[in-house]
């Protein structure tokens, strides 16, 4: 069949043909961006789940969906070894010009576009990756005290008050947000709970990994009662044979149900790997319907091309020390694993890898269900280390 007809997108955030089970989730979130514009309590949203469920395309989604329904919005990632400051000031100062055209909010998004000068010259010296443009000259003692969690409230506060008298929303939508230092995480909490204690219209839509609830908890024991944090998975049996069927349908392409079947049974129904098999038994297929023989056909294309970008990616971050760690995992089986039963695997003591654990969790790797549990956070990662890593040298 024709490649360039193939509506399949596998790729990193890229928006797949459609997006099917996430119709709750959006729904939960206009409600709560439309509470904030009203000035009514609403939490923040979180949402947290590993690698490849699609919470990246779903938070752009509802990013595009705020624009549509007219609130100020910015879009941030928290890669790792940024701070805070860095990644948010040059997207709020473009949140507030374009509040600054609001003749109404004008003088308000304008003291806002001070504070926003203030911080930034304030906390240079701490965060020397602030890049950010600098419309107007700061306001003595407004954001300015060098102190990021003082002066992040501050900010917030400015920012939300032009956001209020513009009859707007502010939606901030932050992704990966694991990767923030807790204390700079503890800092965004505060200015949020300050924000929300005045009823200003401005609210975090964010998302990160599993271990985001515990590090959002230990930064501020409060956060809890902060945020919403709806946990995303595979999707459910229907919704999964949709987002396969229909974009082939739209195309005037059938797919077999034993095909069908087969596409599901290898992708668990993570979305990622749903987009990754689509693509590959359309190229696999002469013509319509796809069978079941194509989809046999394109599945060792599929792992082929995830063991080169999808799994690959993240191996090659790894030191020898992790990758036997994450072998050593692998042995067992997906998991979620004992840390004493990965130690006998490698046959250390389990204190002597905590170090490793700590690391693996930082870099996003693994994270903890449970106190002594740990688990992938990539799916399929434990038959991507044993094709990896095959025999027993690894144990050497």
């Amino acid at each position: 069949m024709d490649p360039i007809k193939n509506p399949y997108a596998p790729g990193a955030g890229t928006p797949p043909p459609e997006l099917a089970g996430r119709d709750d989730l959006r729904e939960t979130a206009r409600i709560a961006t439309e509470r904030t514009r009203a000035g009514r309590p609403t939490k923040s949203i979180l949402m947290v789940g590993l690698r490849g469920v699609g919470k990246t395309v779903l938070l752009d989604r509802l990013r595009r969906d705020a624009d549509a329904a007219g609130m100020q919005t910015l879009w941030v990632e928290a890669p790792e070894n940024r701070s805070l400051p860095a990644i948010l000031a040059p997207q709020l100062r473009q949140a507030l010009l374009r509040l600054s055209r609001n003749e109404r909010a004008k003088d308000l998004a304008q003291r806002a576009l001070r504070a926003l000068a203030g911080f930034a010259k304030a906390l240079k010296m701490k965060y020397e990756d602030i890049q950010v443009g600098i419309d107007f000259d700061p306001e003595p003692g407004l954001a300015d005290n060098g102190d990021l969690e003082h002066d992040l409230q501050a900010l917030l506060e400015a920012a939300g008050t032009a956001a209020q008298k513009a009859g707007t929303a502010l939606v901030m939508f932050v992704d990966e947000l694991q990767y923030l230092e807790e204390e700079q995480l503890a800092s965004l909490i505060v200015a949020l709970h300050r924000t929300a204690q005045r009823q200003l219209p401005l609210v975090l839509v964010g998302a990160g990994l599993p271990q985001l609830p515990g590090k959002m908890g230990r930064a501020k024991s409060y956060a809890e009662r902060l945020f919403d944090f709806p946990r995303i998975g595979p999707l459910p049996d229907a919704a999964a044979r949709f987002a396969i069927a229909k974009p082939a349908q739209d195309q005037g392409v059938a797919i077999n149900p034993d095909a069908l079947d087969r596409i599901l049974q290898e992708t668990r129904g993570y979305p990622y790997f749903l987009q990754e098999w689509g693509k590959h038994a359309w190229d696999s297929a002469t013509a319509s319907p796809i069978v079941l023989q194509d989809v046999e056909q394109a599945t060792s294309s599929a792992i082929a091309a995830l063991d080169e970008s999808f799994f690959r990616v993240r191996f090659d971050r790894l030191t020898p020390t992790e990758r036997r760690y994450l072998r050593a995992m692998s042995e067992l089986g997906p998991g979620p694993h004992r840390s004493g039963d990965i130690a006998v695997q490698l046959g250390r003591e389990v204190t002597s890898l905590g170090p490793t654990r700590s690391q693996l969790i930082v870099k996003g790797m693994i994270w903890s269900p449970s106190h002594g549990d740990t688990a992938f956070t990539v799916p399929l990662f434990d038959e991507f280390m044993k094709r990896t890593m095959p025999g027993e040298d690894w144990r050497q």
